[in-house]
C-alpha cells in the first residue's frame, strides 16, 4: 500500500489545487504535497531498512500484484529493491526544490504547479513498477508534461526546443516499446501466455538470438532519455529553454529514467546481449564523456554549461552500466543520485541569477559574490561537486564507478577508464572559469545602459526563504553522501549484488 500511495499522493495533490482560485492557496497545496512526498520517501526507506536488517532477503520488498488486463497478462505489478529506493529518495528531493524555486511563478501559476507535481506521478511510477507495460504507462506520463512546461513556460527557442524534446524522448519511447514487445512475445508462462512481469522475464531463459535483436531497442531507447552519446542532442535545448524547476526536473530525475531503464530492464532482463554489447556501450559512453566535457567549456551560456556537462556526467552512469560489475553498476546508481542532485542545484542556482540579471552569458557576468552571497556560494557548491571533490556527492559516484570499471582485466575496459578519468581534469577548467568569471572578480555595473539590471536593487538581490530552503535541501543530500557514503552504499550495492548474481545465473547458461 505504501507504494501505491507514492503515486496517489502527487497525484491527489495535483487535482487538489485545480479547484483552488488564489496563488497562495496553490502554492500551500503544492508545497505541502511535495512535503508529505519527502516524508513518504523516508518512512519507506525505514521499513525497508527494518525488512532487511530482519533478515528478509527477497529480491524485492512490498510487492503488490493486481490484474490490470487479464487477456494480455498485464498488472498492475509493483515493488522495491534498495535502487528503486535510492531513485525515489532523490525524486522527492527534487520535487520538493522544484515546488519551492517555483514559489514566483506567476503566469498560469495552478496550471504550472499541476504539470510538476503530475510528472512526479510517472516518475514514482515507473521506477516501482515490476511490470513491463506499467513501467512504460508511466514512463510515458513522465514524458508528456515535459512538452508543456517548455513550451508554456519556456525562455529563447522554447517552441522549438519543446518540440524537439518531445520528438526526441517520443522516438525513444517507440524504441522502447518495441523492445518491451520482443521480450513479451519471446515469453512463455506455461499455459501458453505470454509475460510482462519482470522478476518472471528475468528467470527465464531468453535465446540469444532474441536478446541480441531486442537488446538495441531497449538500451537505445532508454539512452535517449539518459543523453547516450549521439542521440544526446536534446538536452542541451530542453534545458536552456525550460523554465528552472522543469530543467531541475528534466536533468535530476527524467534522465536518470534511462540510465534506470538502461539497467533494469535492457541489461538485467537481457544479460547475455548486454555482455556481447558491452564493448560498444563503453565505447559511446567514454565519447559522451570526453565530448560532454570539451563542448560544455566552449559554452558561455550557463544553462548549456550545465547541459552539455550533464551529457558527460551521464555517460559515467552508462559506463558503469557497461564495465558489468557489482561495484561499476553501485557506482553508476550513485552518480544518478549525485547528478540528479547536484544539477538541480545547478540550474536553481541559474534560475536564481537569471532571475535578478536577466541573462546567462559568462561575459555579462561577474562579482557576483559582492551582491548574492547565498546564491553564489549555492554555485560554487554545485560547482565543486561537478568537477568531483572530496567531500561531495560526485566524488563518491565517480570513483565507485572507476574502482568497479579497473576490475575488468581486459586492456580495451582499463583504457576507457582512464580516459573517463582524464575527464575530470576537463571538468575542473569549465567549472573553475564559470564560477571565477560569474563569481568572482570586479563587479559589473548596473547602470541603464548595462545589459544587468538587477532586478534586486530595492533590496531583493540575494535568496529569499523559499530558494534558500530549496537549495539546502539539496546540498543536504549532496553533503549527507559525500561525508558519510557508506549508507546509500550499502543500500545500492546490496541489490546490486543481487542483480548480479541473476545475471551471472542467466550468462552462464547461454
Amino acid at each position: 500500500m505504501i507504494l501505491s500511495l507514492l503515486i496517489l499522493l502527487p497525484l491527489l495533490t495535483a487535482i487538489a489545487i485545480l479547484p483552488l482560485k488564489g496563488l497562495k492557496q496553490v502554492r500551500v497545496v503544492s508545497l505541502f504535497g511535495a512535503g508529505l512526498q519527502l516524508i513518504l520517501a523516508f518512512i519507506l526507506l525505514y521499513f525497508y531498512w527494518t525488512e532487511r536488517s530482519a533478515g528478509n532477503g527477497a529480491m524485492m520488498l512490498f510487492e503488490n500484484n493486481y490484474t490490470w488486463y487479464a487477456p494480455l497478462n498485464i498488472n498492475y505489478h509493483v515493488g522495491v529493491d534498495g535502487i528503486s529506493i535510492a531513485m525515489i529518495l532523490l525524486t522527492s528531493f527534487v520535487v520538493l526544490a522544484g515546488v519551492l524555486v517555483s514559489w514566483n511563478v506567476g503566469k498560469l501559476s495552478k496550471e504550472f504547479f499541476f504539470l510538476l507535481l503530475f510528472m512526479s506521478v510517472g516518475a514514482y511510477g515507473f521506477f516501482i513498477s515490476l511490470d513491463l507495460f506499467t513501467l512504460f504507462f508511466f514512463l510515458e506520463i513522465a514524458v508528456i508534461p515535459k512538452f508543456l512546461l517548455i513550451g508554456i513556460w519556456g525562455s529563447g527557442k522554447k517552441e522549438y526546443s519543446a518540440m524537439k524534446l518531445a520528438l526526441m524522448l517520443m522516438s525513444g519511447s517507440a524504441l522502447v516499446f518495441v523492445g518491451l514487445l520482443g521480450l513479451y512475445f519471446n515469453t512463455n508462462t506455461g499455459n501458453g501466455q505470454h509475460t510482462f512481469d519482470i522478476l518472471r522475464i528475468a528467470q527465464m531463459n531468453i535465446p540469444l538470438a532474441v536478446q541480441k535483436f531486442f537488446f538495441p531497442f531497449a538500451f537505445i531507447g532508454f539512452g535517449i532519455f539518459g543523453a547516450l552519446f549521439p542521440f544526446h542532442t536534446w538536452v542541451p535545448d530542453g534545458h536552456s529553454s525550460a523554465p528552472t524547476a522543469a530543467s531541475m526536473f528534466l536533468a535530476g530525475i527524467s534522465m536518470k529514467l534511462g540510465g534506470y531503464g538502461c539497467l533494469r530492464v535492457a541489461t538485467f532482463l537481457m544479460p547475455a546481449a548486454a555482455h556481447q554489447y558491452s564493448w560498444i556501450i563503453i565505447v559511446l559512453s567514454s565519447i559522451a564523456i570526453l565530448y560532454g566535457a570539451f563542448a560544455t567549456m566552449m559554452q558561455t551560456d550557463l544553462k548549456y554549461i550545465n547541459a552539455y556537462s550533464s551529457v558527460s556526467h551521464c555517460g559515467f552512469v552508462l559506463l558503469g552500466i557497461g564495465m558489468l560489475t557489482k561495484t561499476a553498476i553501485t557506482g553508476a546508481v550513485m552518480q544518478m543520485v549525485s547528478h540528479g542532485l547536484m544539477t538541480a542545484l545547478f540550474f536553481a542556482g541559474i534560475g536564481m541569477i537569471y532571475d535578478r540579471t536577466q541573462t546567462r552569458q559568462l561575459s555579462q557576468l561577474g562579482g557576483l559574490l559582492k551582491v548574492m552571497p547565498f546564491i553564489s556560494t549555492v554555485f560554487v557548491i554545485a560547482g565543486l561537486c561537478s568537477l568531483g571533490l572530496p567531500g561531495f556527492s560526485g566524488f563518491v559516484a565517480e570513483v565507485t564507478v572507476f574502482m568497479g570499471s579497473w576490475q575488468n582485466a581486459d586492456n580495451f575496459y582499463r583504457i576507457a577508464t582512464i580516459i573517463a578519468c582524464a575527464s575530470i581534469v576537463v571538468t575542473s577548467v569549465y567549472i573553475l572559469r564559470a564560477v571565477g568569471k560569474a563569481i568572482m572578480g570586479p563587479l559589473q555595473l548596473t547602470d541603464n545602459s548595462s545589459p544587468l539590471l538587477w532586478r534586486g536593487a530595492r533590496g531583493e538581490v540575494d535568496a529569499k526563504w523559499n530558494e534558500k530552503w530549496a537549495a539546502a535541501l539539496l546540498i543536504i543530500g549532496i553533503v549527507a553522501i559525500g561525508i558519510a557514503p557508506f549508507w546509500l552504499n550499502h543500500l545500492v550495492g546490496t541489490s546490486a549484488e543481487t542483480l548480479m548474481k541473476n545475471i551471472g545465473r542467466i550468462v552462464m547458461l547461454k
